[in-house]
């Protein structure tokens, strides 16, 4: 038995792990769910958590596999523990996630243990994505950007996605045992129909008509060559001499990467005079990728040229990468061995920032940022019209990595119901949708200029509650649904 549910484990992460970029067998999904469910069930608490664990490592193993490829070089023969440790650790939630079924299973109503075993899943999924060392890759919502169940992240969030693959797997895997499939395929109904609804009044599809112009400019200067003697005026000459090509096409915003100006900005007077005149010249609101000093600590920043070639304004990120720009928790974690030498020396910054551009107003993400739901609903219940991201996903190649982020921003769309340009250092870059389609859409490395029209923000349900009230109504459920057996069987 411990077997079978060890292999069961093991093949509900690979199946879920496949259903990530750059295998995109999405329909996997809730197979895998199944499976882990199948193998929750019928455990004890304390079996559950430990195959939940086993089949998490296994499933953010192969999901992270990109996290080490350019940064790994640092670390030589430690090079691994940039996969394993944070598998390890974000596979420590979905332990919790088998402890909580192998539970709900044990205590809730028959009709209602999926439900509460879904709930506790997602609510899991949401904990390891928040907070300082929080890695919200991954989610399992994420994998359906591209399907008929995406158009639930505009009411219920990436997360709500999560929870109806998990309600599906679940219900699956009790049909399975139960021999039965009557709650599985009332489960199935209720989503149609919530679908049908959805769809009906789903903001996005009467959107109006795009009528700004809008480019996003992908210079594919590999890091490998980025951060080199010299390299950091030639990259930025690329991108000048790129942007003056769009002259013609005339864009009121112009978006360059993350971190294009890898130096202080704000020491380089010369080519703060000459972005202040390109933008000028080109009558566009610029936003370029730098890093800054202004206040004597290191950021990693966003510097937004305006259209009359006044001082740009600032934005510092926010959400900063662990292990790799910070020490999370470093009262804690700094004593630990290599730790420091991980870590950066950013400083996170505190604000969210509203830019006015065009007819419309944006706020930027700067890569690691637009994983998290909770930034991105930030920054609209700020104002922003718009979101724009701008990221170096050159770090990871040609991995499964750079089509994982692009996939997220599709989500960031359609949750928000807002038009997403997206200006990556070696790709993707694009232009999406508020109903989460690439309209404009650059191959991954490729020298290239995606241009392209955005418009007014159709909003969503979603954009006026944000993630946060989901996830703890999720939690709630599962409580509501297993505490009341807890009391009387005591």
């Amino acid at each position: 038995m411990l077997l079978r549910d060890a292999a069961l484990a093991a093949l509900g992460g690979v199946a879920l792990a496949l259903a990530f970029p750059k295998f995109d067998a999405v329909w996997l999904a809730p197979f895998g769910t199944a499976a882990l469910f199948f193998a929750w069930k019928g455990a004890s608490w304390n079996r559950a958590f430990w195959l939940g664990w086993f089949g998490g490592a296994i499933f953010f193993g192969i999901t992270f596999s990109w996290f080490g490829y350019t940064a790994g070089s640092y670390l030589g023969a430690l090079a691994p523990i940039l996969v394993i440790g944070p598998a390890l650790i974000e596979g420590f939630f979905f332990a919790v996630a088998g402890m909580a079924t192998a539970i709900a299973f044990a205590r809730a109503p028959a009709w209602a243990a999926p439900l509460a075993a879904a709930a506790a899943f997602t609510a899991a999924d949401w904990l390891r994505s928040i907070g300082p060392i929080g890695a919200p890759f991954a989610q399992l919502g994420y994998t359906q950007a591209q399907t008929p169940l995406a158009i639930f992240a505009a009411y219920i969030g990436t997360y709500g996605i999560t929870f109806v693959l998990c309600a599906v797997g679940a219900y699956l895997a009790d049909a399975i045992a139960r021999r039965t499939a009557t709650p599985l395929a009332t489960t199935v109904g209720a989503i149609v129909l919530a679908w049908i609804a959805c769809f009906a009044w789903w903001p996005a599809r009467h959107a109006a008509a795009p009528t700004m112009r809008v480019a996003a400019v992908q210079g594919n200067i590999r890091q490998s060559l980025k951060f080199q003697p010299g390299q950091v005026a030639a990259g930025i000459d690329r991108y000048v001499r790129m942007t003056r090509t769009l002259r013609t096409f005339r864009p009121q915003l112009i978006v360059w990467p993350e971190t294009v100006v890898a130096e202080p900005l704000n020491e380089d007077y010369a080519t703060v005079a000459s972005l202040q005149r390109l933008a000028g010249t080109l009558r566009t609101t610029l936003v370029v990728g730098a890093q800054d000093t202004s206040d004597r600590r290191w950021h990693n920043a966003i510097y937004v040229f305006g259209a009359a070639g006044s001082p740009p304004s600032l934005y510092y990120k926010r959400a900063l990468v662990p292990f790799a720009e910070t020490v999370p928790l470093p009262s804690v974690l700094g004593y630990l061995p290599y730790v420091k030498s991980m870590g950066g020396n950013f400083a996170a910054g505190r604000v969210d920032a509203v830019f006015p551009t065009g007819r419309l107003r944006f706020a930027p993400l700067i890569c690691w940022e637009s994983a998290f739901a909770d930034l991105a609903y930030a920054q609209v219940r700020a104002g922003a019209q718009l979101l724009v991201v701008s990221t170096d996903d050159a770090w990871f190649g040609d991995t499964a990595g750079p089509y994982q982020h692009a996939q997220i921003a599709q989500l960031r769309a359609i949750e928000n119901g807002v038009w997403v340009v997206r200006a990556a250092a070696t790709g993707i870059s694009g232009i999406i949708a508020p109903d989460g389609r690439y309209v404009a859409r650059g191959a991954l490395d490729t020298q290239t200029i995606v241009t392209g029209m955005v418009g007014s923000p159709p909003g969503s349900p979603f954009a006026h509650f944000g993630p946060t009230p989901v996830a703890l109504a999720l939690a709630a459920l599962y409580f509501v649904l297993v505490v009341p057996r807890w009391r009387r069987v005591a």
